[in-house]
């Protein structure tokens, strides 16, 4: 496995994470507070979220077959998008076991 593949899975999870997070607290100001100026910035939000987290689900599918997970840990990291906050810690765990795993497969040699 290439570090490009775990490199862009972390980039994602973090525009996922923090647009989830945005979205959360503009949700919080338009229904808790009832914030009239909230309502465009949710939908603008909600839209690049909605956009940006299927692209998330494409980089972290393909991290998950190229690491060969299991089911379960590929679902957990899947649906880590759609959790606030989740994605960050899920990210750092995943980029934790994989990087050495990464780093040992570079010092070997290519097979011709």
């Amino acid at each position: 496995m290439r570090k490009s593949v775990l490199t862009r899975y972390r980039v994602m999870a973090y525009v996922t994470g923090v647009l989830l997070v945005l979205l959360t607290l503009g949700c919080i100001a338009k229904y808790g507070f009832q914030m009239d100026g909230a309502a465009g910035f949710v939908t603008a939000v909600g839209i690049a979220h909605g956009w940006l987290y299927v692209v998330y689900l494409i980089f972290a599918f393909d991290l998950g077959s190229k690491a060969r997970m299991p089911f379960g840990r590929l679902l957990w990291v899947l649906l880590a998008g759609t959790i606030p906050t989740a994605a960050f810690f899920v990210e750092r765990r995943v980029s934790r076991e994989l990087e050495p795993k990464i780093a040992e497969a570079a010092q070997q040699p290519v097979k011709a």
